[in-house]
């Protein structure tokens, strides 16, 4: 019969919960809700929660949907809904390029207005957080970030 280890007893054990995919979620939820709110004081109070999946990096001003929901890892139908909610309230409209039939995904100028909201609030997120960590602490963070990101895009091997 074995007896279990506790993480404690194990050399270099990684620390106990909450783990970081928990904390990254924290903050990323504490983020989104101030760039909704930024939004709402901008006077756009019809912007809901779930257009965030078309609103976020990178922003699909000029973009074929399918290639949107490829990106967002969403079907086709759900970013369909989504894009003809976002039309209705005058933020995207989908319409074909020059030379092309083929429909692309543009955001119109209150869609602009919608993403410098969103900025500004990050702006502001950015001054803030780095004033209450510290500037370098701050910088570094989001030099890890920027890191892990690269990384986490590139091709696994499954």
């Amino acid at each position: 019969m074995s007896i279990p280890l506790s993480p404690d007893s194990i050399p270099d054990a990684l620390p106990g919960p909450p783990f970081f995919g928990a904390l990254l979620r924290v903050v990323w939820q504490h983020v989104r809700d101030r760039m909704l709110q930024a939004i709402h004081e901008a006077g756009f109070v019809d912007f809901q929660e779930a257009h965030f999946a078309v609103f976020s990096f990178p922003l699909p001003d000029g973009m074929r949907s399918s290639e949107l929901a490829r990106q967002k890892r969403m079907s086709r139908q759900a970013v369909n809904y989504l894009l003809s909610q976002l039309e209705d309230l005058g933020y995207v409209e989908r319409r074909a390029a020059d030379g092309s039939d083929r429909r692309l995904v543009y955001l119109t100028p209150r869609g602009h207005e919608v993403v410098a909201a969103i900025f500004g609030c990050l702006r502001q997120l950015h001054e803030q957080w780095s004033k209450e960590v510290g500037k370098e602490r701050f910088d570094d963070f989001v030099e890890v970030l920027k890191q892990l990101s690269t990384k986490a895009q590139e091709p696994t091997n499954r």
